[in-house]
């Protein structure tokens, strides 16, 4: 069994679990954490989680963030100047954490208390906006549950995207192979 479907396999033991209706933002969220280069092989076999979250009487909704740094970048009006002078970039990129905390949010008012929010393409904010910082945002507004398809690791009650930088604590639940 590869570790992707151990993956699917230790997601459907959790989707299927009874959701408490009282926890606090942090809570309700949880990682499907997977090492970064089985991106390609996980990508491919997202339809296996929704059909999971479907056995499990659940909704599914898929917000994926892959292309949100090349759509907003491109909406910008100096973002020829930003080619030019990349560390301009810095000061506009509280924008672009903004434009991807307004998508998820659209995406989870959408969204119902039985309902799975499903993140993909959070690694593709790496170096330009932090994930904490962004479900930061979004927890008052999750009123099912929300997973983070998460490139990375989780060791120690720590987690690290991509592998890339110290890691930080979090509330949310680990799911791993």
């Amino acid at each position: 069994m590869s570790k992707i479907d151990r993956l699917v396999q230790r997601f459907e033991e959790v989707i299927a679990l009874p959701w408490e209706a009282n926890l606090a933002g942090p809570q309700k969220v949880w990682f499907v954490v997977y090492d970064e280069v089985d991106e390609r092989r996980l990508r491919a076999r997202v339809d296996a989680f929704h059909l999971a979250t479907q056995r499990a009487s659940r909704d599914w909704l898929l917000c994926d963030l892959t292309d949100t740094f090349p759509s907003w970048m491109a909406a910008q009006e100096y973002r020829e100047a930003y080619f030019e002078a990349p560390e301009d970039l810095n000061l506009v990129l509280p924008d672009y954490l903004e434009y991807v905390t307004q998508l998820l949010k659209h995406t989870l008012a959408e969204a119902d208390e039985n309902t799975l929010v499903a993140i993909l393409g959070a690694g593709t904010m790496f170096g330009f906006a932090r994930l904490s910082e962004l479900l930061d945002g979004i927890h008052a507004a999750i009123p099912g549950r929300v997973a983070v398809f998460f490139p990375g690791e989780y060791r120690d009650n720590t987690y690290r995207l991509l592998d890339a930088r110290s890691g930080w604590d979090y509330l949310a639940l680990p799911i791993t192979a």
